[in-house]
């Protein structure tokens, strides 16, 4: 039996990211790319107008100002994500910041020296400042509430900032407007970046849960159906040797027949839980691709299933059942798979199962199978002793199969499952 990994399994840095890694990652460099932004949008042009006087100072000031825009992004992105404390002081000190220059952008605009050229530059970075400023502190707060008082800052502060000056009211208005629009959309911005990173992350984590817990409800049908076999033969035989003890103390000779029921009874318990114990091992295949169909389509996952599994023997059934649902539980549990195809061939003296879907995310129980990710029946993902390809290449040698599984081109990753059988075994399961 062969295990195939291909080279271009995975995928690279990006690849290698689940879905919520990426969209953390999208976020994160969204964020710092709105520094590059403001750098480049109202920066350089400043440069390029006003040289390199009072208004010069007024553009390296933009330039620090965006560079803390970004790191107050990250470190609030990972407050967000409960990977450290609210960056309260990083907080202040860009809201410190952004009072700071606005007041000195619109002082160059009032007071400063200049032409229309110096008076336009100023009021974008006004304008700029507190609009990047506010969307960048919406991220550290939490709340509808805050969120809308942040902008209600912003903008009560860019009217604060001109009365003193005797700036018009029309001129007023209008820069106030377009502080309300810079602010409020770069807020809108933050807050729904937040919600939409929390929301993937917790569809992760319930695409996680609802694996385990089908896992675990496999696991409470087993033994449920154990304690039903075994409860009541238990209780006899509980009565029984505790009647027979009775018996024996009073030299009675019917004792022995109570032991020899006893006897009888635990052979007949042992060979019901053996009955249940292969009934959960073996898998009807039929069952099995209709089952991981409705679970995968349940998920969100397209799959589609071809070939026919009937007249196909018991053994292998049960052998390539398994394969199905181990394949199942990888698809949902590793990487962010669209699609999955499942295809049973028959022919040539050989059945060939294929599990195939993209969006695979490998590592080492998927590629390697040591261990395992315990699937269902197995150890609940702990890597020891679980299911896994191990238990599944096992599983296929005890009918003379074999089992290849590996990344195939791009994000695809491959289980090709292929047994043996005879033509006239498939002909005699079909006629009975």
């Amino acid at each position: 039996m062969r295990t195939l990994v291909g080279s271009r399994g995975s995928g690279g840095w990006w690849g290698r990211k689940s879905t919520p890694g990426k969209v953390e990652t999208y976020t994160r460099w969204t964020f710092h790319f709105f520094a590059l932004v403001e750098i480049g949008a109202i920066g350089l042009p400043l440069f390029g107008q006003v040289g390199v006087g009072l208004t010069g100072w007024l553009a390296a000031a933009l330039v620090a100002h965006a560079l803390l825009c970004s790191a107050t992004a990250a470190r609030a992105l990972d407050w967000t994500r409960d990977r450290r404390a609210q960056p309260v002081r990083l907080l202040w000190a860009l809201g410190a910041v952004t009072v700071l220059i606005s007041a000195a952008a619109i002082v160059v605009r009032e007071r400063g020296s200049g032409g229309d050229d110096v008076r336009t530059a100023a009021s974008t970075v006004f304008v700029g400042v507190l609009g990047f400023g506010a969307g960048t502190l919406t991220l550290g707060v939490r709340g509808r509430r805050h969120v809308l008082a942040v902008v209600a800052s912003a903008v009560g502060g860019a009217l604060l900032l001109q009365l003193p000056l005797g700036v018009a009211a029309p001129a007023a208005l209008g820069t106030v407007i377009a502080v309300l629009f810079a602010a409020g959309g770069l807020a809108f911005t933050s807050a729904f970046s937040v919600w939409l990173l929390d929301a993937v992350y917790e569809l992760d984590e319930a695409r996680e849960t609802r694996a385990r817990l089908a896992v675990a409800e496999e696991r409470l049908r087993f033994g449920r159906d154990l304690h039903d076999v075994m409860g009541r033969n238990l209780s006899v035989i509980a009565l029984k040797s505790e009647l027979a003890v009775q018996l024996a103390r009073r030299g009675r000779a019917e004792a022995v027949e109570q032991m020899i029921e006893v006897q009888r009874i635990a052979r007949e318990s042992q060979r019901e839980v053996r009955d249940v114990v292969r009934g959960y091992r073996e898998a009807d295949l039929r069952l099995e691709l209709a089952g991981a169909q409705g679970v995968l389509a349940a998920a969100g996952i397209e799959c589609a299933v071809t070939g026919d599994a009937a007249g196909l023997p018991v053994e292998v059934q049960s052998a390539l059942g398994w394969v199905v649902r181990e394949a199942t539980t990888n698809v949902l549990r590793h990487g962010d798979a669209r699609r999955c195809v499942v295809g049973v061939q028959v022919g040539a003296g050989r059945v060939v199962l294929t599990v195939e879907n993209d969006g695979a995310k490998v590592d080492a129980d998927r590629a390697g199978g040591d261990g395992g990710d315990g699937g269902d029946g197995g150890d609940g993902g702990d890597g020891k002793g679980g299911s896994g390809l191990v238990g599944l290449r096992e599983r296929l040698s005890a009918v003379g199969g074999e089992l290849e599984a590996g990344a195939v081109e791009g994000d695809r990753f491959r289980v090709v499952a292929t047994v043996p059988v005879a033509a006239e075994s498939r002909v005699e399961v079909v006629d009975s």
